[in-house]
């Protein structure tokens, strides 16, 4: 008996069908629901239990989901939250503060700021938070909600904000991935690396996490604020050497950020105690989501990784080879984060230049199709999630007269797509669990 496969003509369903799948299983509000739960004075947090009597919760929320974060705790714990601040991300048009600051009781004010370089506004939200856990006594509760998104929302650097706003321009610029950035974060931002921690002492904390990081290093999401971790500034020296940072800052300012380090260097280490850390949701839960869609849809699917790194454009050209030597009927599905070293002056982002290098490298290879997206929504500086192509992209792209090759080096995908076709579009989703990858061959 022959064995029916799913038609090529239907890929852009199948793509929305694994993207919808993908999402619901990561939504901020249940993954809270999961983790968080209170009995009259008594919260479990994950494994952990506190017994408040006469103490008083506080709540601190910085990152991409921290308004629907906050809305599930604020609707768990009600009138056991004394007080609360989140840090959402400014996403211009469509944003959806407006709606968070409805369903919240004006105990709890929400701010939005800049991402991913920091703004004035995240260090007024910062300094905020500062303020209210000043008021924390022994018997009190932090509990904090970290999502993808926060090194940059919740944010008091110890050099010049200007200066800041550079370092972290040319570190995203380079290509330098998330885990060695976030280590020159924490170094020179008070209030990462245990930073929050320190501020909520005397107080316990507790921390609900949705990761952002392949492999999901507490350190490293958000840069660590309820991590208390003793950084060695060398390591963040050999880091702004390796991507050449001092070539490209002005000399006063690297001499700023050199004191900087030095002044951590010789500081103190703070005895404080231990926050309780659980992850409520990371990429491996959307990628299992979407390999069971795929496979109702009548795919063979496989999950190849949720720990996919490297440069966007080689990546891209793996996942073509991929889609050379898979199977007709096969679903193959990738999670993690590429990076993308900015060598002109477009506009795109990584999962956009993913897919464009793919598709140069599958160019008439038929019943083929590389998607790749953000879970956030939104992909580098653009509003699109990310982008498809198929065998059949290159030559639509000869018909409009343009070289694809010219605008991978300019870093240009978002306008590459945007004349051929092929963006993804969601909007902001209101949560952030690293990116997807799907390669579908389908039968001749």
């Amino acid at each position: 008996m022959k064995t029916v496969f799913p038609l090529y003509s239907e890929y852009p369903q199948h793509i929305q069908a694994l993207i919808s799948s993908a999402l619901g299983a990561v939504q901020p509000e249940e993954a809270v629901q999961r983790k968080l739960s209170r009995n009259g004075g008594r919260i479990v947090v994950g494994s952990t239990e506190y017994d408040l009597g006469p103490g008083r919760v506080f709540l601190v929320g910085a990152g991409k989901a921290s308004g629907r974060m906050g809305i599930a705790a604020w609707e768990i714990l009600g009138d056991l939250l004394e007080e609360g601040i989140l840090i959402t991300k400014d996403s211009g048009e469509g944003d959806p503060l407006p709606a968070y600051r409805s369903r919240l009781p004006e105990s709890i004010k929400v701010f939005k700021a800049s991402h991913p370089v920091s703004d004035d506004r995240g260090i007024e939200a910062t300094v905020a938070i500062e303020t209210m856990l000043a008021r924390t006594m022994e018997n009190d509760l932090v509990l904090c909600l970290i999502s993808g998104g926060a090194s940059s929302l919740m944010t008091r650097p110890i050099i010049p904000l200007a200066d800041w706003q550079r370092l972290v321009t040319v570190l995203l610029a380079s290509g330098c991935p998330i885990n060695e950035l976030n280590s020159v974060r924490r170094q020179i931002d008070s209030v990462k690396g245990g930073g929050l921690l320190e501020l909520a002492a005397p107080a316990a904390c507790a921390s609900l996490i949705l990761s952002d990081v392949v492999g999901n290093p507490l350190e490293v999401i958000g840069s660590g604020p309820t991590i208390a971790i003793k950084e060695n500034p060398q390591v963040a020296r050999l880091i702004l050497n390796r991507y050449g940072v001092a070539d490209e800052l002005p000399e006063e300012v690297w001499k700023r950020l050199d004191s900087a380090l030095n002044r951590v260097e010789d500081s103190e280490p703070v005895d404080t105690p231990e926050a309780f850390n659980c992850i409520i949701g990371d990429v491996k839960g959307a990628a299992m989501a979407a390999a069971t869609t795929a496979s109702q849809l009548g795919f063979s699917t496989q999950l190849l990784t949720c720990h996919l790194e490297g440069e966007a454009r080689e990546v891209g050209k793996v996942a073509a080879s991929l889609a050379k030597d898979a199977r007709p009927g096969t679903c193959l599905i990738l999670g993690g984060e590429t990076t993308v070293t900015l060598r002109g002056h477009g506009h795109g982002g990584r999962n956009q230049e993913t897919v464009l290098a793919a598709a140069i490298a599958l160019d008439n290879v038929k019943y083929v199709v590389v998607a790749s997206f953000a879970t956030d929504g939104e992909d580098g500086p653009t509003a699109s999630a990310g982008a498809f192509a198929t065998g059949s992209t290159l030559s639509d792209a000869s018909v409009e007269g343009l070289d694809p090759l010219e605008y991978l080096e300019n870093n240009d995908s978002n306008a590459f797509f945007t004349r051929v076709g092929g963006l993804l579009h969601t909007g902001p989703t209101g949560t952030n669990v690293n990116d997807l990858l799907f390669i579908f061959r389908y039968e001749e």
